[in-house]
């Protein structure tokens, strides 16, 4: 076997899904390459874990995405009004805390998880801000809204919002509330994305 830099991302990702501590030398034997090979493909462990962090994002948030079109169309706005990237990024917000997988790291190695998932140049936040921002200029473009401020720099304050929040047990010491994150979030947009 000789797995591509995606395979083994892949493979980090259905690790890391599962709960298991992403060991080097365990995936090594798993996947049948050198402890040289692995690191040449996909770097250092840190790297690895942000390849599979940012992977098992853009899943869960294509899936937050598919979940809003079946219940609620193509359009902006559900049937009470509330706008398209609101409910997306909840759902999103919701099935990332409910992953048993990220759990167990963030209880096991909290210091690394925080800082691989909230680097603001690595791989995992950087990529859940773009797909934010796309999320709010498809909302702005189909509901004719007026931003009062640049959707990048909401998208960045509405990400780390979500993280203080996703993340206040290991942040903070206090017990992850999504329901107020909601609240403070849907407010922050609703706020700033204008009439």
């Amino acid at each position: 076997m000789n797995p591509s830099a995606q395979d083994i991302v892949r493979h980090a990702a259905r690790t890391l899904h599962r709960g298991a501590r992403l060991d080097m030398t365990r995936l090594c034997g798993e996947l049948g390459v050198s402890r040289a090979t692995l690191f040449r493909r996909v770097g250092n462990r840190e790297e690895l874990m942000g390849a599979a962090l940012s992977l098992m994002s853009e899943r869960t948030l294509v899936e937050a995405n598919l979940d809003w079109r079946r219940e609620h169309g193509t359009g902006p706005r559900d049937a009470q009004g509330r706008l398209r990237c609101l409910g997306v990024m909840e759902t999103y917000r919701r099935e990332v805390a409910a992953d048993a997988g990220l759990r167990k790291l963030m209880d096991n190695e909290p210091v690394v998880a925080l800082r691989v998932l909230t680097d603001p140049v690595g791989q995992v936040q950087p990529v859940v801000v773009r797909a934010h921002a796309e999320l709010f200029r498809a909302d702005v473009e189909a509901a004719g809204l007026r931003p009062l401020v640049g959707v990048e720099d909401l998208s960045f304050a509405v990400v780390r919002l979500g993280e203080s929040f996703l993340y206040a047990d290991a942040l903070a010491a206090r017990t992850v509330d999504l329901d107020v994150a909601t609240t403070l979030l849907d407010a922050l947009v609703v706020g700033a994305l204008g009439r």
